[in-house]
This record gives structure tokens, sequence and C-alpha cells, in this order.
């Protein structure tokens, strides 16, 4: 199997808590499944999905967080800790949705809004581009023309055999973009996502990518490969040229077939901080004074994990699975979604959004110290979680939690359908 494949690395913006820059390149198995987003969940995504990403803009920007939304790692961890599959690529569809759903009203606050979508979403990106740049003041032909051409270099000039079916262009009031596309191949149920950026783009026909992410499938053609030179100006195939250095280079995140989660998808000595600090009473009562004075271990072992993906460095999200143990996944694994936990943890974002706009910060603060600590027990308990143990502590617990899945939906009458039954394809 021969792969040609271009990778920008991936700027994660500077680590303001370990004070260096990180860049981040990969590429990722990534199964395609079908199905639907129910409306408790949809719903749910929509609010944690924009309260996290307030917090991003809140303390590091609005480059920031388009720099985390083109890094593949972040974000498939960012849709585990919302509940969703935690391997799927059901993940781009509905993170993506969520994000339009909750952004785009706030763009008067946090200057973002998401144009496109899936399907017949995606075509009418040019209409909400234009849109856009008639309230902002900004250039809304350049912007449909960089829209337009992210999509033709992935869909025609990435000979990958993938056809794209999504295509979400994120933008700031100031011109910065973000472009998260995903396409599919039937024939081995597999679909692939590429991540665009303008703040690390040099040259639309050199190395554009902040990332692909995919199964490789045989050869693949990259017309915009910065060794691709020959083939621009002669179309003559690059299947010759080396390909070690990208082999080497690049951070390849395999995100397997099997629907649940095992021990080996989870970092367990990270998994083991997230817990100690949640359940070990001395490390809890301490933690939960950071947000709330006697927060419970449940919500408090969710919001650690939302505090790592607002604050954590790009080094952090190696093994995006691990997230999942924050709000579980809509499909039962690795446990089912909490709801009651879940709409505790989206309260106390709120509360301390709320504060923060108000000018008390001290709330918004704690999520950072939060983080801090799940390191710091990280690195001096050297802590290893039971990830057997874990699982059916949060399986014995879920009733009480009132955990959920599609599967309990099914059982349940078939009610009409509402704008929140997001279909993933």
């Amino acid at each position: 199997m021969r792969l040609i494949v271009s990778e920008e690395m991936t700027k994660m913006g500077r680590d303001r808590s370990e004070g260096h820059n990180m860049k981040r390149s990969g590429t990722a198995d990534l199964p395609l499944h079908g199905g639907r987003v129910p409306p408790w969940l949809a719903s749910r995504m929509t609010e944690l999905g924009t309260a996290i990403a307030e917090h991003i803009v809140f303390e590091y920007g609005q480059t920031e967080f388009l720099t985390r939304l083109s890094d593949p790692f972040w974000f498939q961890a960012f849709g585990c800790v919302m509940g969703m599959d935690w391997h799927s690529s059901g993940i781009t569809t509905s993170v993506m949705g969520a994000l339009k759903r909750g952004l785009n009203p706030r763009l008067s606050e946090l200057g973002l809004a998401v144009c496109g979508g899936r399907g017949r979403h995606s075509v009418r990106t040019p209409d909400e581009l234009r849109s856009f740049s008639l309230r902002t003041g900004l250039d809304g032909d350049a912007l449909v023309r960089t829209s337009r051409l992210t999509a033709r270099i992935d869909n025609n000039a990435v000979a990958d055999g993938y056809q794209l079916y999504l295509h979400s262009f994120v933008v700031t009031k100031s011109g910065e973009w973000a472009v998260v596309q995903q396409g599919m191949n039937p024939g081995n149920h597999s679909a692939r996502r590429y991540h665009w950026h303008s703040a690390t783009l040099r040259d639309f026909v050199s190395d554009p990518h902040t990332a692909i992410l995919g199964k490789p499938q045989g050869e693949i053609l990259n017309l915009v490969d910065a060794r691709a030179g020959d083939a621009q100006r002669a179309l003559l195939t690059i299947v010759k040229e080396p390909i070690e250095s990208s082999f080497n280079e690049a951070r390849k995140l395999t995100m397997p077939a099997h629907h649940e989660v095992r021990a080996a998808d989870v970092d367990l000595k990270r998994l083991g901080a997230v817990l100690a600090v949640a359940h070990e009473r001395e490390l809890r009562d301490f933690a939960s004074l950071l947000l709330v004075e006697g927060l419970g271990p449940r919500t408090l072992q969710s919001l650690a994990l939302i505090a790592e993906v607002v604050h954590g460095a790009p080094s952090r999200f190696s093994d995006p699975a691990r997230f999942s143990f924050a709000h579980g996944g809509k499909d039962g694994h690795p446990f089912p979604v909490p709801l009651r936990t879940y709409d505790e943890s989206l309260a106390i974002l709120r509360r301390s959004l709320e504060a923060a706009r108000l000018g008390h910060t001290e709330k918004v603060d704690g999520f950072r110290r939060l983080d801090r600590l799940t390191r710091t027990v990280e690195q001096d308990r050297q802590p290893f979680a039971s990830f057997s143990a874990a699982v059916d502590n949060e399986s014995h617990a879920s009733a009480s939690l009132g955990g959920r899945t599609v599967f309990d939906d099914r059982r349940q009458p078939k009610k009409s359908s509402t704008p929140l039954q997001q279909s993933l394809f």
C-alpha cells in the first residue's frame, strides 16, 4: 500500500499552561456509521459545545478556538466529551451541527459563525457566507471562493476515493476561518475528515491541510502535495515519490471498528488521574472548592475532562476515547449518557460563564486550576485506572444518573420528528 498525503502540522496555539508551542498532524481510521442523534442528546450537545467554545474564546480568543477545530485529535476528544459515539464518523456531523445551532445566534457576543453543513446545507454555504459578510463588512466573494476551493481540492484534487458530503466553514468577524469537511467511501465503510485553517495556510496548492483523517485504501494521489509540482504542471502521477518521511512525521490516530471502548483505547494513567481527583475524598474535597463547594464526584469527573478540553495541551488528546468517560455515548459505549450528570455539568458551566460576563472570573479560573490539579496528580501519584472497574462502576450507577441510549428510544412509542432529530448522513 502506498500513501502520498499532505499534512500541514496543526498549530494548536501557545500552550499557556506549559509555555511552549506544539504542532500536530495525523491520519485516522473513521468507521462510517449511520443513524440519528436523538433530540435529548442533540440539544445538550448544542449547549455543551457552545459553552466549551465560549470558555476557549474567553480564555484564549477566537483564533485558538479555530486552531483547535483544525486539530483532528482535539476535535475527536471534543465530540467524545459531548456524548457522541466515541470513534465513528458521525462525530463530525453532530459536532458541527451543534456548533452551528449554538454559535450562530450569538455572533454579536462570540464573533463566530458556522456556515454550511451536511448534504443540502453544504450547498447553501455561499449564500450563508455572503449574508455573514453583509453583517460584518468582509469580502463575501473572497470567502465563497475559499470555501469552493477547499471543497474542490479535497473532492477532486485529492483522488483518494472519498466523496465529500459535509462542508462546514467556520469564520470570525475579522475574516479568519477554519474548514472541517468529510467524505465517505461506502465501498469500504469508512470516512475521511479534512481540516483547514487560514492561520496555518501558506498556499492552496502546497501542503494546505492541517490534517487529513481517514483509512488509507491503496494508492492515494494528492495533486496539492508540495512534492507534486510536476503533477500540477503535467498531470503526472507522483507514485514514485519517497513516502517514508510522511509516515514518520505523521501522528496516526486509529479509530478502530469495534463499537465498545477497550482499555487499549485509553491512556489509563491519565484516566486514573481524573478518577482520583473525582473520587478520592481528600482530592475531591479540594477540587470541588475550585468550582462549587460540595460538588459530587460523578459531576466532578465530567468537569475535569471538560476542563482538559478547554485548557489541555495538544499532547493531551492522543487518546480521545478517554473523554467518553465524561458523558458516555449515545450507543451505550463505554456507558449510557448520564443525563443528570450532563445537566449538572452544563449548569455549572453556564453559571461560571454568566459570572465571568459580570467580571467575576473565579469560577472560570477554577476550571484552569482543576486541569492543573489533575495533571499534578497524574505526575506525582502515578495513578493507573482499572478500566474494567471504571466501566462496571458507571454501569451500576447508570440508572441513578438517568443513563440513556438511542436503544432506549427504540423501545418507546415513536413521536413526530423535531428539527433536533439530526441525521448523521
